[in-house]
């Protein structure tokens, strides 16, 4: 006698797994770096670092540190001998002052275009940046960034001047050479991030400038990157009375 077929129990269905599905399961990827910064407002090595950043496309965290750190108050305060903030953690390597981090952000992303592609334009960004980065003390110490700050009365020093006139040398120079809106042409590079804070000095004092170097101005701080930063400098309640002087 034949046995009993037995019956196979249904598979059950197989479930649809859709793009959405597994990206929400899935939990939401950390940013692989960090950047040390100190106060949006004053720090315009805070923001060199951080234009670096987002320029490259780098997604971070923003560590900052307290304003009531001494070592950060006196590089507010141009009394530091090195300046240590921002920097740049990703992947295993920490990096800090604004050249470095460009240097390091360039290798690591080159289709990023920090340095303009031209071989001739790129040695000549390096060099601007380079002057950026290490000189200028008396614009430094005569015109202290202030986003929450607005001084149309302030006189300037004499001391400062030959750094305006420089800095506006340098700007008319890059514009007349490589057709603006940026300093070496249609795409922002490094070299707009390095004087990204000096257009914000001169909008704070009411420098006077040409309108080839205010065109440049008003095109920097219309960049969605600097909108977010000064919206959040306005924000921070901290004051920092040597750099907030009613001038």
């Amino acid at each position: 006698m034949p046995a009993a077929a037995t019956a196979t129990p249904p598979k059950p269905a197989a479930r649809k797994t859709t793009r959405a599905t597994r990206l929400a399961a899935k939990p939401a990827a950390k940013p692989a770096a960090t950047l040390t910064l100190s106060s949006k407002n004053y720090s315009s090595w805070s923001l060199r670092g951080w234009l670096l950043t987002r320029f490259a496309g780098l997604a971070f965290d923003e560590v900052m540190v307290s304003p009531d750190d001494e070592d950060a108050r006196k590089e507010l305060l141009l009394l530091a001998p090195s300046i240590r903030v921002p920097c740049l953690r990703h992947e295993g390597v920490t990096v800090w002052n604004n050249m470095a981090i460009a240097e390091y952000l360039n290798e690591a992303f080159p289709k990023a275009g920090l340095w303009p592609a031209d071989r001739v334009a790129r040695a000549h960004a390096r060099a601007v940046c380079g002057e950026m980065n290490s000189g200028f003390a008396n614009l430094r110490s005569a015109l202290p960034m202030n986003l929450k700050g607005h001084f149309p009365k302030h006189k300037i020093w004499t001391g400062a001047k030959p750094d305006i006139e420089r800095i506006v040398d340098i700007w008319s120079d890059c514009l007349a050479t490589y057709g603006g809106p940026f300093l070496f042409g249609s795409k922002r590079t490094a070299a707009d991030a390095f004087f990204a804070p000096v257009t914000t000095r001169f909008r704070t004092y009411d420098v006077a400038l040409p309108a080839s170097c205010e065109a440049y101005c008003e095109t920097i701080l219309a960049m969605p990157e600097m909108q977010a930063w000064i919206a959040d400098a306005k924000q921070e309640p901290e004051e920092i009375e040597l750099l907030d002087m009613d001038f």
